[in-house]
C-alpha cells in the first residue's frame, strides 16, 4: 500500500486552517499552525468524536507570573465538542480541566456536623493521559506530502474505538 499522499496545495490551508482528508480508510486532519503543517487522526482518543472535523482551533495565552509579558500562541490547540478535552497539534497531548469535567449529579442533603479530609481538586488545565495519532507531513515543492508509514500513535482507547468501528 502507498504510504505517501499528496493532500492539498500549500495555499490551501490558510494558517489557522484544517483541511480532512480520508487516506487509506482514515479520516484525517491536516492543520496549518502559522506556517507549519500538521497531520492528526480526525478521532478523538478519549472518546471517538470526529476532533479534527468539529473540534474548536484556538490560541492559548500563557505567562510566567502576574508581572510578565503574556504569550499569545495562536492556533496551536483543538477543543473536543463531546466533552471539552484539548489537544495540543503540535504533539497530541490532551489537556482538561478537572473542575470542568462534567459527570453525574446527585442530590444532597445537609446535616449536622462537620466534613472530614475535604479536598477542592487543583484548578486550570492539568495534562491528561490521551494523545492523538499523527502522520508526518511534508511541504514538497507547492504541495504537503503525508506519510502514513510515519504515525505518532496515539493512546489505546483511540485504537479500540477504531477496531469496533469496523
Amino acid at each position: 500500500m502507498m504510504a505517501k499522499y499528496i493532500v492539498a496545495n500549500s495555499t490551501e490551508i490558510a494558517p489557522g486552517e484544517r483541511k480532512i482528508v480520508e487516506l487509506e480508510g482514515r479520516s484525517i486532519g491536516v492543520f496549518n499552525v502559522d506556517g507549519e503543517y500538521f497531520a492528526l487522526l480526525n478521532q478523538c482518543p478519549h472518546a471517538g468524536a470526529a476532533l479534527c472535523e468539529h473540534g474548536t482551533i484556538f490560541g492559548v495565552s500563557t505567562a510566567e507570573g502576574p508581572d510578565t509579558d503574556i504569550e499569545y500562541q495562536r492556533g496551536q490547540s483543538l477543543r473536543c465538542p463531546w466533552h471539552q478535552w484539548e489537544f495540543n497539534i503540535r504533539t497530541g497531548e490532551s489537556w482538561y480541566d478537572p473542575r470542568k469535567t462534567k459527570v453525574r449529579k446527585y442530590d444532597v442533603d445537609v446535616m449536622p456536623g462537620s466534613p472530614e479530609d475535604v479536598t477542592d481538586p487543583d484548578g486550570g488545565l492539568q495534562k491528561g493521559p490521551h494523545v492523538m495519532e499523527g502522520y508526518a507531513i511534508s511541504l514538497e515543492g507547492d504541495v504537503l506530502v503525508v506519510d502514513t508509514s510515519r504515525r505518532r500513535a496515539g493512546t489505546q482507547r483511540a485504537r479500540e474505538t477504531a477496531a469496533v468501528a469496523k
